[in-house]
């Protein structure tokens, strides 16, 4: 049996919008379960404000985990290391090409009107190290692998995978 296993987790940059949403919802809950002790219902509007704040403080904290498994990538969202969500699997057969953010590979697939999805830290690093792929004709992905990955993925469709 011939399998390839990679596994990587890339944490997605937390956006500034959502570090202030978390402050204030949490402080929205705590101001109104203080005045909900005199007046009951913004008790009710606190206890919201505090669901509120749950919700906002898992997305805030994202991972991303990709799993390459015998010509199958798969992509799982962390939220605040302690839920996991399924997000996406691809089969390696269906992607058209695949290489880096900035190759002159995609010069072709520019302008294509494909769904993108993001599933990298959301951020360009000096080097940058994002590949993109595009996925049966209707989708754009962009994500962020180690070499082991690419590697992997290049020995399953050499023609399809550049490194630059």
């Amino acid at each position: 049996m011939n399998e390839t296993y990679v596994e990587w987790l890339v944490k997605r940059k937390t956006p500034a919008y959502m570090t202030f949403l978390k402050i204030l919802s949490i402080m929205l809950a705590a101001c109104f379960i203080f005045v909900g002790f005199i007046f009951f219902p913004a008790f009710l509007v606190g206890l919201v404000f505090g669901a509120g704040a749950y919700f906002i403080y898992l997305n805030a904290d994202l991972e991303y985990e990709y799993l390459y498994v015998d010509k199958e990538l798969t992509i799982d969202k962390v939220m605040a290391k302690s839920r996991r969500k399924r997000v996406a699997t691809f089969d390696i057969g269906k992607v058209e090409i695949m290489a880096p953010i900035k190759s002159y590979h995609l010069d072709n697939y520019k302008n294509r009107s494909d769904k993108q999805v993001d599933y990298s830290c959301g951020e360009e690093k000096k080097p940058d190290r994002r590949y993109v792929f595009f996925y049966d004709g209707t989708k754009k992905v962009i994500f962020e692998p180690n070499e082991e990955m690419v590697k992997a993925i290049q020995t399953v469709a050499p023609r399809k995978v550049f490194k630059d």
